[in-house]
């Protein structure tokens, strides 16, 4: 039976995750609405593992789903066509991965991005506000995928310490997507990052190695990982060898 969902105003602290909505739920993963839409308030979310997820027209909704989709980095599937994309790619003179140069451009893009079975997207002018002060605090990162001096693709995350959380990827470019989140995980395993997680679970994500475990195994992992110091987000052609050579094959 679905349980009335919490209201917050504007100084209440987020509920137990454990009382999200449950899969016999009409929205599984839902915790909570209402509340602060802001840097400090998405801090506060993420190291619960909680996070915002709403329409133009809706107020805030919180998220925290169980099971949790996460891309462990060892893990990161490197199909062949990939494999040979990147190889062409970090050899190419004008392609290059930079980080952080464009945020609230990677945000606007992926916001423009279509994505079957949605109408519209959530990543509303709210929420591209929040997420750019939390990226001028240091704690929101895009990574981007350039050719020739032009953006093509990427993706923006969270990062608490060596917490990651992925949030949306764009492509203007074939594969230009999925080479930022090859960089990305190319970053944390360098760095020691464990996790990346991908919050909902999607065909695509599974195919590069995600899964859903449960969330309380995700919070253990994000509370032991958000306690270690920030990375260093530069990106450094070195960071490629830590994909191209230990990634796991799929055909």
């Amino acid at each position: 039976m679905t349980h009335q969902l919490p209201w917050l105003s504007e100084n209440d602290v987020f509920p137990p995750v454990q009382s999200a909505w449950g899969l016999d739920d009409p929205l599984p993963g839902l915790l909570a609405a209402g509340g602060r839409l802001d840097a400090d308030n998405l801090q506060t979310a993420y190291a619960q593992g909680i996070f915002p997820w709403f329409s133009e027209g809706q107020p805030v909704l919180w998220w925290s789903p169980n099971p949790r989709m996460v891309l462990q980095v060892a893990n990161f599937r490197l199909h062949p066509s990939l494999r040979k994309t990147l190889k062409k790619f970090r050899k190419t003179p004008g392609c290059e991965v930079r980080i952080d140069t464009a945020f609230e451009q990677v945000m606007r893009h992926c916001a423009q991005t279509v994505r079957p079975g949605q109408d519209g997207t959530w990543i509303v002018d709210r929420i591209v506000a929040a997420y750019t002060a939390l990226h001028r605090q240091g704690k929101a990162h895009s990574v981007e995928t350039w050719i020739d001096g032009q953006l093509v693709g990427g993706l923006y995350c969270v990062a608490l310490g060596r917490a990651v959380f992925g949030e949306s990827m764009f492509a203007h470019a074939s594969d230009a997507s999925k080479i930022a989140l090859a960089a990305l995980v190319g970053l944390c395993r360098h760095q020691g990052a464990t996790q990346i997680d991908c919050q909902q679970a999607t065909r695509h994500l599974a195919s590069l190695g995600a899964h859903e475990i449960p969330r309380s195994l995700f919070l253990i992992e994000v509370g032991r990982q958000r306690k270690l110091p920030d990375m260093d987000w530069r990106f450094h052609s070195v960071y490629w060898d830590a994909i191209l050579s230990s990634s796991v094959d799929s055909a």
